[in-house]
């Protein structure tokens, strides 16, 4: 954990994946202050016309990513994380404005296992990204 789950209409080099998921690491990891190795990103390329943003008319091209997250950051700190993902995603695959939402899932460490980490996930605690 995290889990990150982006999903668009679109598919794209796998350089540009590979830098979307160098990028959403590093902001990931400065704006949560966690340790960069327990994120796990994503990029689900549906094809063209599978995201949709319903409308009180037509609906319109949409994109989704889905942020499984340790509890315990504020409301303003996701706030700042979504921000900053908006401008990296947006950035690197030219999604247009208001295209993306971004929802969160929190969990406690002990809902994730990471046997990269060495098993369940510990609470998250901030100064983690130091350790």
């Amino acid at each position: 954990m995290p889990y990150l789950q982006l999903e668009v209409n679109n598919d794209y080099p796998i350089a540009t994946k590979e830098l979307l998921a160098k990028r959403i690491g590093q902001t990931f990891s400065r704006i949560m202050d966690a340790d960069p190795k327990r994120i796990t990103f994503s990029i689900r390329c549906l094809g063209p016309g599978s995201v949709w943003r319903c409308s009180d008319t037509n609906p319109t091209p949409g994109a989704v990513l889905m942020c499984d997250v340790r509890t315990g950051r504020s409301d303003e700190v996701r706030a700042e994380l979504s921000k900053a993902l908006i401008v990296v995603i947006n950035e690197l695959l030219g999604l247009e404005p208001n295209q993306l939402n971004i929802e969160f899932t929190q969990h406690t460490g002990n809902e994730m296992y990471h046997q990269r980490m060495g098993g369940f996930s510990a609470d998250w605690a901030p100064g983690e990204e130091a350790i």
